[in-house]
């Protein structure tokens, strides 16, 4: 009994010492897919396309930004955006990061306001994910120039 715990102790050492597991690469895999929806659906409403966006998002979405309002379901997003993005908004994402089901978007968006003028603000974007799928965002927005 002691001799087959040496050799399982001693498997496992090995395997330890060779780099990522299976699980790890899976991990790896999920999080890069999970970005690259965000990057397509920042793409589709880059280019004015809400619906392309939503199809991107779960039926259940939840938005909330913090310190100002919640938006449940999407039906309740696309009336925002029809509201809120006179024109298609401009990304300027600085970092992507994604651990899980989570990614975070840090950087900038400008947009015109209902008055028509150029508003900048910066963004730290926390999206969970569900099924491929963006499930939630919590949005820190703050406006740091309009011209």
């Amino acid at each position: 009994m002691l001799y087959l715990l040496s050799i399982h102790l001693f498997l496992l050492s090995v395997l330890m010492d060779r780099g990522p597991t299976i699980i790890d690469i899976a991990q790896h895999d999920m999080n890069l897919n999970n970005k690259a929806v965000l990057e397509k659906a920042n793409a589709a409403i880059t280019e004015g396309d809400h619906e392309g966006f939503l199809s991107f998002c779960t039926e259940d979405t939840e938005w909330a930004f913090v310190g100002d309002k919640t938006l449940h379901g999407k039906e309740a997003v696309r009336q925002y955006m029809a509201k809120e993005y006179l024109e298609p908004p401009n990304f300027m994402v600085e970092h992507l990061i994604a651990e899980g089901d989570f990614v975070t978007a840090i950087g900038k968006i400008r947009m015109k306001n209902k008055d028509g003028e150029t508003v900048v603000y910066a963004y730290c974007d926390v999206w969970r994910f569900r099924d491929g799928k963006m499930a939630e965002l919590k949005a820190f927005v703050i406006e740091t120039e309009s011209k």
